[in-house]
């Protein structure tokens, strides 16, 4: 009798047992679209304009924090919301770039959405490049090289006026990286370098148009295993 009482309660506590809190994910960015010219929805003064930002619903997200960075600037904004949609005054003529992170009170652990970066449109006829994405390596990895002692840098770039002319690539083991590796034409953008074991690399790429306008992807580093 008293083995089977404690498989009762056995039974019990482990039917009452609830299941652990799921962690928030991703939420899916809808506008301002990627790579484009915003329309905002209202000016709010002679330099600024009021641009909302939506998305998708997220799984087992209570809350949302907006962050949008001025890419001239590296200025953030941030404002929590249950929503799903938020308005920021922002500058006119200027790029931004914008993430959503998701969250909840029962994980401590967020999910942050893709980054996309948009225009703020302005009086100026013509747009800088956005800053090149960084594809590989990302920021802080470690990576393996390959059996030539090489890895492969990758970035892409994008120009509302389509007039990407180059970019410029430095890479280095020191930070800021000094060293112009290569200038590389609009339809390029990968690099094999030569790496060594253990060793912390620094790089970035510059973008340029054809009306001279620049843009910076900022500095990236990685370890090589």
């Amino acid at each position: 009798m008293r083995v089977f009482s404690v498989i009762i309660v056995g039974m019990l506590l482990f039917g009452c047992k609830k299941d652990a809190p799921k962690s928030p994910e991703a939420v899916l960015l809808s506008l301002p679209a990627k790579n484009t010219e915003c329309a905002p929805v209202q000016t709010s003064s002679e330099s600024a304009n009021v641009v909302r930002f939506t998305w998708l619903a997220a799984d087992h997200a209570e809350t949302y924090e907006l962050r949008v960075t001025n890419l001239n600037t590296g200025t953030t904004q941030t404002k929590s919301t249950q929503l799903l949609s938020e308005t920021l005054p922002l500058q006119k003529g200027t790029p931004f770039s914008w993430v959503v992170i998701s969250k909840n009170t029962k994980v401590q652990k967020t999910s942050t959405s893709e980054k996309w970066m948009f225009y703020n449109p302005g009086a100026q006829t013509s747009y800088a490049p956005f800053p090149a994405e960084i594809i590989s390596p990302k920021l802080s990895e470690s990576v393996f090289k390959d059996i030539n002692n090489e890895i492969t840098l990758e970035w892409s770039g994008f120009d509302l006026d389509n007039d990407i002319a180059d970019f410029d690539l430095y890479f280095s083991t020191e930070t800021p990286p000094a060293t112009l590796i290569g200038t590389f034409a609009s339809g390029s953008s990968a690099k094999k370098v030569s790496v060594s074991s253990k060793t912390v690399y620094y790089w970035k790429v510059v973008t340029k148009d054809e009306n001279g306008n620049t843009s910076d992807s900022g500095i990236f580093s990685f370890k090589v295993f």
